[in-house]
């Protein structure tokens, strides 16, 4: 029995996947990533926008139409959200909604009459870990959130918060670290309002990771600003907790913000960042920028492209609002016509673009620790382009593989080498040059670190 788990959206759905690989195999079914081979089919849909519920809609049908003899299970925020209507898909043979995804894999087995073993008569462990990824393995560390941002959909499908156990997260973390991981994500809806229904906290959880597990280095991704104490960035005097986190803005205007009934204000958002990189060298923030909020004024705008400037994101992704039924945001009046969203739009990319380039520029000289990701461009046509090697390169008989990679404050950097075994690897590298469409950085191999378990690496998002 072959079980194919697929996702869209957000890095806490595939999260969820891992979870239920790792079920899966305990119970003795295998996994594959051909859906075309499996006998259930799992399918972790999204509904954060209008676009990502047509996206899931096309992945079930495309599913049931490229292997027609298989189980189809529709789960996630889009199957919560309108689970009659993904009942109808044709090829859906079940749907799981959010509030039974804690139980999915046992609740699957039951309605679908799966054959399975006794635990003890699988191996569950590396086969379920590294279905999906080689190279970091993505935790739920909590779900739902108890805020009610005027756009978001995700809060009324995820619903109320729960979060899991320190000792459970650092039971989970230290077995991924056993089979080798090099980098560990913690996701949830909201990561920042972790412990709240526990009497926990975030700061209690990372600590406890650095005290309890052998991962040698954090990393943080999104989390929301107004969830982050004067005293969490002093998380950061151990070196194991790298130079970057993800801290969602959504606009640079107070009253956008407002609108939004978002907690976080620009002069709060400000003094954030600058008590940030004033505790921490070189601290990279990277956010969200919602472009064309219902009301959204020629003078608002203004202020969030000031805002922008003045920050220095190392990154922004950008989202041309779009109305999402069932959000306060939808019923709001004085909705922006598309012309004037893609105007916006397309200037905030263009200094986006430029910031990014300043941030890249400031790494160069600076020798720094990656790991390489284990997928890279080969010399035979696959993504390498002959034509970006400098001249003493391209009359080099041995063939040359892009390894990618980001630097511990989370910029993109890319290396050449003749090496394919240096997949997955860390290894230490010079930061020369950023290349010419402004992306990434181009580097030079230093050395490879003798000892693959040292400084690996944790993103939370």
């Amino acid at each position: 029995m072959k079980v194919c788990l697929e996702f869209l959206g957000c890095r806490l759905n595939e999260a969820e996947l891992q979870g239920w690989g790792n079920e899966f195999s305990q119970k003795g079914l295998s996994l594959t990533t051909d859906p075309k081979s499996a006998n259930l089919l799992v399918l972790n849909t999204c509904a954060v926008t209008g676009e990502a519920a047509r996206k899931s809609r096309q992945a079930l049908r495309r599913l049931h139409r490229n292997n027609p003899q298989a189980k189809l299970v529709a789960t996630g925020c889009y199957a919560s959200l309108e689970p009659e209507k993904v009942a109808q898909v044709l090829g859906v043979d079940l749907v799981v909604e959010n509030l039974q995804k804690s139980n999915l894999v046992d609740y699957v087995a039951e309605q679908l009459s799966l054959p399975t073993m006794p635990n003890l008569a699988t191996e569950p462990g590396e086969s379920a870990i590294f279905s999906r990824n080689r190279d970091r393995a993505f935790i739920k560390v909590q779900d739902g959130c108890r805020y009610r941002c005027t756009y978001c959909i995700v809060t009324v499908a995820r619903g109320d918060e729960s979060s899991r156990s320190i000792e459970e997260l650092v039971q989970e973390i230290s077995q991924h670290h056993r089979y080798g991981i090099r980098e560990i994500v913690l996701t949830g809806v909201h990561v920042g309002g972790y412990g709240s229904d526990t009497g926990s906290n975030l700061y209690d959880l990372v600590k406890a990771i650095l005290a309890r597990t052998e991962i040698q280095r954090l990393r943080f991704a999104s989390v929301e600003p107004w969830d982050l104490p004067d005293e969490f960035f002093d998380l950061f005097d151990d070196p194991r907790v790298l130079p970057h986190m993800h801290l969602p803005l959504q606009s640079g205007s107070d009253p956008v913000l407002r609108r939004m009934s978002r907690r976080c204000r620009t002069d709060e958002f400000k003094r954030l960042i600058e008590l940030a990189r004033e505790k921490v060298p070189d601290f990279n923030v990277t956010t969200d920028i919602i472009v064309g909020f219902p009301g959204e004024t020629e003078e608002e705008w203004n202020e969030t492209v000031e805002f922008v400037q003045t920050i220095g994101f190392g990154h922004i992704h950008i989202f041309s609002f779009s109305a999402r039924e069932g959000t306060k945001a939808a019923r709001l009046p004085n909705h922006l016509n598309s012309e004037t969203k893609k105007l916006r739009s397309k200037q905030l990319h263009q200094i986006a673009a430029q910031s990014r380039i300043e941030q890249l520029k400031k790494q160069l000289g600076l020798t720094v620790r990656v790991l390489l990701e284990s997928d890279y461009d080969s010399p035979d046509g696959s993504g390498l382009d002959k034509t970006e090697l400098d001249e003493p390169e391209k009359s080099m008989e041995t063939q040359l593989y892009r390894f990618w990679g980001h630097t511990p404050n989370y910029h993109k950097i890319s290396l050449l080498s003749p090496d394919k075994s240096l997949a997955g690897k860390i290894v230490e590298v010079e930061l020369e040059h950023v290349n010419e469409q402004g992306a990434f950085i181009e580097t030079r191999l230093k050395s490879i670190l003798a000892d693959p378990t040292a400084n690996l690496a944790v993103t939370i998002c």
